[in-house]
């Protein structure tokens, strides 16, 4: 029988009204005088609580350190984990832009954050850091490679695919138990070990009044953004960033096969080459999730970029 994983750095839960929704935060020790807050922000169809293996890969590294543990805080996005969903049929990426603005100018009014995103979270993160670059001291994106250019001719099609899809009821499949979610995490990521599956299926899901397990997001999450996404106004954004960035990537990742041609790796290096001050780090034995993939590796990392 499989033991789920045994956090080594304790965590606290902590709830904050953000933009009129109940926001849950996922937070590792206090603030402390004069040491930037790092902010971990996670991907789609993930939750905060899916850091703490970094966190705790990043812990072991300060054992012998004088230094008070840093202040880590990992939100849930709108419509994921334990924060509310709106009440919408439809996200829409500014949300997330301006959930992030308001959480910083709450956890840290007077001082510029550190601010990790992996996937989509990574996305956020670098428009936000480009929009309000006094805000965000050090830059770390974690897979967020941003989206395929639409060209103008699909827009139309695109918005009629959104409106024939607020017709259609969304809807997540239940699993019937903690076991069965765990299952689902390492199929969608075979390097995923059981013991930590488990552990995070306690955080992806959480049993109904039937007893079945449900996914902790709002199934409208599945409807497309309707939104064009433009190259030319991402790198626009990603030119005006000034904090220092560090891109990690798994080197198992495969951006070129994802997207089917539309959206190459090279294409994202051409966009990536516009930040002024970035370095760049491919992590061993890694995928898309590396995060869970590669902690200690990734930990390693982050402690050497952000110190």
């Amino acid at each position: 029988m499989t033991v789920p994983y045994l956090p080594r750095r304790a965590s606290h839960s902590r709830h904050l009204p953000l933009r009129g929704l109940r926001y849950h935060l996922t937070q590792w020790g206090e603030p402390v005088a004069g040491q930037p807050i790092l902010l971990m922000v996670h991907g789609f169809m993930d939750v905060g609580a899916s850091f703490q293996f970094v966190v705790d890969a990043l812990a072991d590294l300060a054992k012998d350190a004088s230094a008070p543990p840093r202040c880590i805080v990992a939100p849930d996005w709108r419509g994921f984990g334990l924060t509310e969903s709106p009440a919408t049929d439809s996200y829409w990426f500014a949300d997330y832009v301006g959930d992030l603005d308001a959480l910083i100018d709450a956890l840290s009014p007077d001082a510029p954050v550190d601010l990790v995103g992996h996937s989509m979270g990574g996305n956020v993160a670098m428009t936000y850091a480009g929009v309000r670059p006094a805000r965000v001291r050090r830059l770390v994106n974690l897979e967020g490679f941003g989206l395929p250019d639409l060209p103008p001719a699909q827009a139309p099609q695109r918005l009629a695919t959104w409106l024939d899809e607020l017709k259609t009821p969304q809807r997540l499949l239940p699993y019937a138990s903690q076991a069965a979610v765990a299952q689902r995490l390492v199929k969608n990521n075979p390097r995923l070990p059981a013991d930590k599956a488990l552990w995070l299926a306690g955080h992806w899901a959480a049993p109904d009044a039937d007893g079945q397990w449900r996914l902790l997001a709002d199934a409208a999450h599945k409807r497309i953004n309707p939104v064009p996404n433009r190259a030319t106004e991402a790198i626009a954004t990603w030119s005006a960033i000034t904090a220092p960035l560090l891109w990690v990537q798994g080197r198992g990742s495969r951006i070129d096969g994802y997207w089917g041609g539309r959206y190459t790796h090279a294409e994202f290096q051409s966009r990536l080459a516009h930040v002024a001050d970035l370095r760049q780090l491919q992590l061993d034995d890694a995928g898309h999730m590396l995060h869970h993939d590669q902690p200690e590796a990734l930990a390693a990392a982050l402690a050497a970029f952000l110190a």
